[in-house]
């Protein structure tokens, strides 16, 4: 008899993991892939750190986060600044005045407002829309050529069928700082998330290539409670209805070359081109190896059974997830919690956080 049967090994799941077996509980990790970490899991090839399943870069303004997750790695000091291809022209991201002097040409803060004060008229009252509430936002051009195709593409629909509400707000800097995160600390773990994940099981029993769902029976009394950070719906049968979410297809190559791209990210910003983005790995840890690796990312329609990444954040999915989590509430000895579990993006220092804030809640009981 174990205290608590985690099931899901990625940072919510291994955080929780790693503080319960500190106070002294008995902990069972069980993951349905072959491998710990969720979806921040790295593949190491000719020394370099793959990261599987896109672009993970950790940033945070929570001390207390920075802190914990240094305890168990080192960071190192990479900012991330992305590029966009837009037709074979390259704008830097976040939209900043590097970004406005490649679009117009233009040299000051001032000359950079007065274009996009005068692009937001083009859209008259309340948007209705996320292309007209992008267009309110940051004007035409940088919507025509950085948003719109980009959005589409990550999504499936266009933009005018999209709600506003997707969009609150957009970035824009007017000074030249391609730093894409405002967050205080940010950087990659040296050697890897796995080396991070790996630290925080360590001494944990951890099973994995085990479905939970497909073998409940079998685990049903052997610990006091349930941690679960699989899908919500699925947990229940989808006895309500299938959450939507969009899925992403990964192509990744061996280039015989030191350096393809320059930089760890591109977005490719054109609808016409199928993926959003390259990701060129090494970049991420300074590499200086022969040999490069670099992902296509493909957002994809997302089917049963196949790895959810991002929630259709609509009204009506978060209506029907608001009735998975009453029926969640109703489960005794179980506790819900990471991104699909809670049907939420979440960054990764919010998933530390909620994961630090719950089980410093269950020790406390």
């Amino acid at each position: 008899m174990y205290d608590y049967l985690i099931v899901g090994s990625g940072l919510f799941g291994a955080v929780f993991a790693h503080e319960a077996k500190k106070a002294g509980k008995s902990v069972l990790v069980l993951e349905r892939r072959d491998h710990i970490g969720g979806n921040v899991y790295c593949e190491e090839k000719d020394g370099i750190n793959i990261h599987k399943y896109g672009a993970h870069i950790f940033h945070t303004s929570y001390e207390d986060v920075w802190a914990y997750v240094n305890r168990f790695v080192n960071f190192n000091n990479f900012i991330n600044s992305p590029v966009a291809n837009y037709q074979g022209h390259l704008y830097n991201l976040p939209f900043n005045m590097n970004t406005f002097r490649e679009l117009w040409d233009i040299v000051t803060p001032a000359q950079a407002k007065a274009i996009i004060a005068e692009q937001r008229k083009a859209i008259k009252g309340e948007p209705q829309n996320l292309e007209e509430q992008a267009i309110s936002l940051v004007g035409t051009d940088i919507y025509t050529k950085l948003i719109k195709g980009y959005t589409e593409k990550q999504w499936g629909r266009s933009c005018t069928e999209l709600p506003a509400f997707i969009i609150k707000r957009l970035p824009v800097r007017y000074t030249f700082d391609n730093n894409y995160f405002n967050d205080r600390y940010q950087g990659i773990p040296v050697g890897g998330y796995n080396k991070l994940i790996g630290a925080l099981l360590d001494g944990i029993e951890v099973h994995t290539g085990v479905d939970y769902l497909k073998e409940r029976v079998a685990y049903q009394d052997v610990a006091k409670k349930v941690v679960y950070t699989g899908s919500i719906d699925e947990y229940f049968g989808y006895k309500l209805g299938q959450l939507e979410y969009r899925g992403l297809h990964f192509e990744t190559e061996r280039l015989e070359e030191e350096n393809h791209q320059g930089v760890a990210v591109v977005n490719y910003t054109e609808r016409e081109i199928p993926y959003t983005r390259i990701i060129e790995h090494k970049h991420f840890e300074f590499g200086t190896q022969p040999v490069t690796y670099i992902t296509r990312e493909y957002p994809a329609d997302w089917h049963r059974g196949e790895e959810a990444y991002y929630p259709v954040n609509n009204e009506r999915n978060q209506k029907l997830y608001q009735q998975y989590a009453a029926l969640a509430e109703q489960e005794e000895n179980t506790i819900f919690g990471g991104r699909l579990a809670e049907y939420k993006y979440y960054d990764m220092d919010d998933v530390i956080k909620s994961a630090l804030e719950r089980v410093n809640v269950e020790l406390a009981k």
